[in-house]
Order: C-alpha cells, then structure tokens, then sequence
C-alpha cells in the first residue's frame, strides 16, 4: 500500500475519545495505520475547537487539553487557506457547512480520503468518504 493520506472527520476522533460502541474499535483501527507509516492522518482546524466544545460536559478543560494534544501526536492539523474558505461558502451542494469545510481541508491537504461514518453527508464530496470499516477492508488488507 503507498503511503495514503486520509483526513479524519470529527465524528471518528469523538467515537475514539468517547469509545461509542459500535463504532469504536474500527474507528480506532484506522487510527492506528496511522502510527505504522503506511498512512498519513490528518485533522482539520475546525475540528478541534468542535472537539474541545463537545466534550466540555464530559471532560475538564485539562483533560480535553490533553486528548487533545495526544490526538495531535498521531494526526496532522490540515487548515484551509482563505480561497478554500470562500470555495466552501460559494459551495451549496453540502447541506452542513461543516462537512463542506472538511472537504475543502482534504483538498487543501492532498488527502486521498475522508473516514467518516456519514458517508452520505458527502457525497458531493471532491475527495472520496469512506467509513472506517471500508477503508480498512478495501485499502489496508
């Protein structure tokens, strides 16, 4: 397998923290072929503040801090320059403005996927969303 770049959606970096079953172990396989070297992980921008405002009822502000960064020890942040942006607002084929920010990232960054687990969320999709589980059948044998 050559070196894939792949851009984590929100969604699977909370499944792992939160371990929600069933979509945790899968999720957290994927993150793992990050470590190997085989593939390239990244997290957009966006997310993390999205990450670090969801688990506020859950976690301290230490803690979210320190998921955080451990997350960040594994995954690139990808960021959207200011025409990515401008394309993402220009863009009305994604219902959820966020998604559409998270494609713009996975452009900007070269990805050669989106794991998400709402593929559908993204089917307008420049770059390809694959669930966890798909990728790891289909690209990490």
């Amino acid at each position: 397998m050559k070196n894939m770049l792949v851009l984590f959606d929100t969604n699977i970096i909370l499944d792992i923290m939160e371990k929600r079953l069933p979509f945790y172990n899968s999720s957290k396989s994927v993150l793992e072929t990050c470590v190997s070297g085989n593939v390239t992980g990244y997290i957009a921008l966006h997310s993390i503040s999205n990450i670090y405002y969801i688990l506020r009822k859950r976690y301290s502000a230490a803690d979210r801090r320190q998921l955080l960064l451990d997350i960040l020890d594994l995954l690139q942040v990808a960021s959207a320059d200011h025409e990515s942006v401008r394309n993402a607002l220009k863009r009305n084929d994604f219902p959820d403005f966020e998604d559409c920010l998270q494609d713009e990232c996975a452009i900007q960054n070269h990805a050669d996927y989106i794991i998400t687990r709402n593929t559908d969320d993204f089917k307008n999709s420049n770059v390809p969303a694959v669930t966890p589980a798909d990728f790891l059948r289909e690209y990490c044998p």
